[in-house]
């Protein structure tokens, strides 16, 4: 029972510190907010952001969101065409986060595509969400195992999600992201086919 707790708690300070830092960046500017400035908002000292963020880019990017897709593109039907399941696994897991934070979603998207720091870090972070898909449409931990054809559908597969996210961004979120998003699957599809 104390475990749980516990969790429960670091779950919560979790949310309170990347809350109240989304809400600085809005008012003062990602450039402009200090990471003692989100500390003193969120109730915590600066110590204990960096036990949850590692650095101030990791309080936007960071989430879990990644797992979440891997275990829906893991468990999709092998059946389903590898464009198909990146579909499935991506729309079972946005409709769940969207649901949950459409607010919290959108204000990151934002900070990320109008901070230069925040761009540089999102290569990195695409770098590995591809890696994921490749592993987990491959059905492997091993990279090396990872087919040609698989690396090219799941870059083009987080191409599309990129693409739907700013799309989204650009019209200040008044689409809803999970339709923008399987919209964009069907198109690559389309051409695909």
């Amino acid at each position: 029972m104390g475990d749980d707790w516990r969790e429960r708690k670091k779950a919560r300070t979790r949310e309170r510190i990347q809350r109240e830092a989304l809400r600085l960046f809005g008012e003062q500017g990602y450039d402009d907010t200090t990471v003692a400035a989100i500390a003193a908002a969120a109730g915590v000292s600066h110590t204990t952001f960096f036990r949850y963020f590692p650095t101030k880019e990791d309080v936007v990017l960071g989430d879990d969101y990644d797992p979440l897709i891997e275990e829906a593109l893991r468990s999709r039907p092998r059946s389903e065409g590898l464009v198909e399941r990146v579909r499935g696994a991506v729309g079972e897991g946005l409709a769940a986060v969207y649901a949950a934070d459409r607010d919290a979603l959108l204000a990151r998207v934002r900070l990320v595509l109008g901070a230069p720091a925040l761009r540089a870090r999102l290569w990195e972070q695409m770098q590995e969400t591809q890696s994921l898909f490749e592993r987990a449409l491959a059905d492997t931990d091993d990279p090396a195992e990872v087919p040609m054809r698989v690396r090219i559908v799941a870059a083009a597969c987080l191409a599309v999600l990129v693409t739907a996210l700013t799309e989204w961004s650009r019209g200040e979120g008044g689409a809803e992201l999970p339709e923008l998003v399987d919209d964009a699957f069907l198109q690559l599809s389309a051409e695909l086919a």
